[in-house]
């Protein structure tokens, strides 16, 4: 994961709420919201993954979640499935109930109009415009109110949502895939495949989740990729976001044949948008140095809702991103294989002249793909 905020900052929820200890009952019921707020993993953008139980006297008589932004939010979805009265009933939440008008009417008005007796909650909704007032509004009704001492993974499974409220800005995961020997292509720039085919489906499942896929200009011409998710479950394609300088995408490049959403984003010292007449934008950004001020690419990402980032660039993009301090995660695939100190290398990253200028990172997570590694690192500057 990637602890770059605490998480008291969302829990609790405000003033004269505290964390309490739950049942064992309360527990399993609690971690099956979360297990149901799972569903939206590729669907709910830019909105939080939530799912919601509802039971009486310990017996589960509703279940739901959210699947897509506009539709009913996850306590509604268990409301309209209860096979029983709502009355008195306990409500199992992975996140703070809503009480503002949105796409959808708040979700606290209806938990208030079905006489629930309680709301057990893992975690507090980050929103400036919900934080803590779903809480309020409940209790006010009448309605007992339990935040969990654990969010039982809620946290992590909006991870991007918490930080582009508290954060203003997305969660960035840097994926890169590389030999034993850290190369990501050979001598003569080949690079496929250099990990197997789990590894290579696990990747979809990345981008899957990411709300926008970053690369640069550089690897559309070398690679020519389609940079879409391609997995079982129904999806909403990222926006496919691409990086350029002097050289420009051309206009056969295969992105274009896939559906979603495409961003050209170009250096300018004055940045105006040219919306194209179809589904590709080009914006401009300011530059540093000629390049695109990434900074300025986080922000605008910010600005388009995206929660969740996935970049995929070649070594100078990904270099660029993690000097920058803005990559929250690194993903390396690492396979079981060598291509020698000819072969490219996994970043470029300049003016690291001593040892004591090294990027540290650390270690949080290790999974056997396949034949390959799965490594995922956060900065250390990042841990607490």
């Amino acid at each position: 994961m990637s602890p770059s905020f605490h998480c008291s900052t969302i829990r609790p929820a405000g003033p004269g709420v505290s964390l309490s200890m739950l049942s064992a009952n309360d527990e399993q019921l609690l971690r099956r919201a979360v297990s149901l707020a799972e569903k939206g993993l590729y669907t709910t953008r830019p909105n939080p993954r939530v799912g919601c139980v509802i039971a009486r006297q310990g017996r589960v008589i509703g279940e739901g979640w959210h699947s897509h932004a506009g539709e009913g939010h996850a306590e509604i979805n268990a409301l309209a499935n209860a096979s029983d009265s709502t009355e008195g009933a306990h409500v199992y939440v992975s996140l703070e109930p809503c009480s503002h008008h949105g796409k959808t009417p708040p979700c606290v008005d209806a938990l208030i109009q079905a006489k629930v007796g309680r709301v057990v909650i893992a975690m507090a909704d980050p929103n400036p415009k919900v934080f803590g007032e779903g809480i309020r509004t409940l209790q006010a009704a009448g309605i007992a109110v339990d935040v969990a001492e654990s969010d039982f993974g809620a946290v992590d499974l909006n991870r991007g949502f918490v930080m582009r409220m508290t954060q203003d800005r997305p969660q960035i995961r840097l994926k890169i895939a590389s030999t034993l020997d850290g190369r990501t292509a050979a001598q003569d720039g080949s690079s496929r495949w250099i990990t197997g085919r789990e590894a290579r489906a696990d990747v979809h499942r990345l981008r899957a989740r990411s709300c926008a896929v970053i690369t640069g200009v550089g690897t559309v011409l070398d690679d020519d990729p389609r940079l879409t998710a391609r997995v079982e479950e129904p999806i909403e394609q990222p926006m496919r976001v691409i990086v350029q300088g002097q050289r420009r995408v051309p206009s056969g490049a295969r992105l274009f044949a896939e559906e979603g959403r495409i961003v050209l984003i170009a250096p300018d010292a004055h940045p105006k948008p040219k919306v194209a007449a179809n589904r590709t934008n080009t914006v401009s950004l300011p530059s540093v140095s000629g390049r695109v001020d990434l900074h300025e690419l986080v922000a605008f990402l910010a600005g388009e809702e995206c929660n969740e980032v996935l970049v995929e660039a070649g070594p100078r993009l990904s270099g660029a991103f993690l000097k920058a301090g803005l990559v929250d995660e690194l993903w390396v695939y690492q396979s079981a294989s060598m291509l020698g100190h000819q072969g490219r290398a996994m970043l470029e990253l300049d003016n690291i002249p001593t040892i004591n200028d090294q990027i540290s990172l650390s270690l949080t997570d290790v999974m056997r793909i396949g034949e390959d590694l799965r490594l995922i690192y956060v900065p250390r500057a990042m841990v607490h």
